[in-house]
């Protein structure tokens, strides 16, 4: 039993996906919600990963869906096989194992190479696949405070903070992502697949973008600024008469900002007349634009600063964020069936082509739901799978 692909961009690729946790999923995510056939490979009788979320969990739900499910023990000389006459046939195969366990089972790059030269290979790790710490246990917590991250995240003076999603994680599957499609590319011209990897370290810096560059070209030392923005002020969060709102003049929006909020005093008021000086004097300046704000409700600012072209929004809580209507136009949220548990809404894709679309086709299958299909499509007879599932291999 195979799916419908939920996109045909991808549709002619075949992909093994060996990953667990997060890192690794969200790069198989993004190919199968994009069309690609893949083959979920777990262990026999596990559920899933019991180390990291629930089968049933949202969690779990939403990072496997639109993928096919094949018990497989890698561990046992027949499972190495079979995953090896899968990857003889697959252009795909990605796994985000410590980097020494895929030598260990004998399904590492080199060893697949030479089945099938035109695989693609990608790898996720915590720190690389060579180096010092090449066999340390990476997971986002641990990779936030060494990716520099949780220094300049939180208010100045109270420690280290750490982001409230596993950035670190996500931009690391989707690097993966974009890596794997280049590498699918390079080979419509060479013929041949390569290695693909990276790493939660290397995603973590790339993430900090400019606050990195701040470093590398002036040793330039970031610091915890809280909900102002590192270098551009006024430019965060402010007080209303009901809450709170973000405000997010660009430099070049001063005059008109001031005009917005009744401060045309401050325009040419000598702390503040440049960028350079508003950053300077932020801690005052912030205190003067407080005190306009908090005059009138957050709604009504939010509509003023609109109208006069002045970024600025609302600080929503989840409910509120996917009660929005420009959230519920885009359509992010998309429900699934599921064959456990009904009807489920997951978070869909946020890219958006012209011509190719993409949807959640399912959610994902009981563990081992597709292993029949899978080995009889490889050329296994039903009394060939009933002994493999009585060794244990499946």
């Amino acid at each position: 039993m195979s799916i419908e692909p939920a996109s045909t961009v991808l549709s002619k690729y075949k992909v093994l996906d060996l990953t667990r946790a997060r890192a690794g999923p969200t790069a198989v995510k993004q190919l199968a919600d994009w069309g690609a056939s893949v083959i979920k490979i777990e262990m026999p009788d596990t559920g899933g990963p019991s180390d990291f979320a629930a089968r049933h969990s949202a969690d779990f739900q939403n990072l496997h869906r639109n993928k096919r499910s094949l018990s497989l023990n890698l561990k046992s000389p027949d499972g190495a096989s079979i995953f090896k006459k899968l990857a003889a046939e697959a252009d795909v195969i990605v796994e985000n194992y410590r980097p020494d366990v895929k030598n260990r089972l004998g399904i590492d790059y080199e060893t697949i190479k030479a089945i099938n030269p035109r695989i693609v290979y990608g790898s996720i790790s915590g720190f690389g696949q060579s180096g010092p710490y090449r066999d340390r246990p990476g997971v986002d917590p641990i990779i936030q405070g060494m990716g520099g991250h949780m220094w300049v995240t939180g208010e100045p003076g109270r420690g280290p903070m750490r982001s409230g999603a596993a950035i670190s994680d996500v931009t690391a599957g989707l690097l993966l992502a974009n890596g794997i499609c280049m590498a699918l590319l390079e080979r419509e011209d060479s013929g041949e697949g390569q290695w693909v990897h990276t790493s939660l370290i290397e995603a973590m810096i790339f993430l900090l973008d400019f606050q990195a560059a701040r470093w590398t070209m002036k040793q330039e030392l970031p610091g915890q600024v809280g909900n102002n923005h590192p270098t551009n002020s006024p430019m965060g969060v402010f007080k209303s008469s009901d809450g709170y709102f973000t405000i997010a003049p660009t430099p070049g929006m001063w005059r008109k900002f001031c005009g917005a909020i009744g401060r045309e005093d401050l325009i040419e008021h000598p702390d503040y007349a440049t960028a350079e000086d508003r950053a300077t004097n932020r801690a005052a300046l912030n205190a003067e634009i407080d005190s306009a704000t908090s005059e009138k409700e957050s709604g009504e600012w939010i509509a003023i600063m609109n109208e006069t072209g002045v970024p600025c929004g609302p600080i929503y809580t989840l409910a509120e964020t996917f009660a929005d209507p420009q959230v519920q136009h885009v359509g992010i949220a998309q429900s699934v069936p599921s064959e456990s548990l009904g009807e489920v809404t997951l978070i869909g894709q946020a890219i958006h082509m012209s011509r190719s679309t993409n949807r959640l086709v399912t959610g994902i299958a009981e563990c081992g739901a597709h292993t029949d299909d899978i080995l009889s499509e490889l050329g296994y007879c039903a009394d060939e799978v009933s002994s493999l599932r009585e060794a244990g291999v499946v």
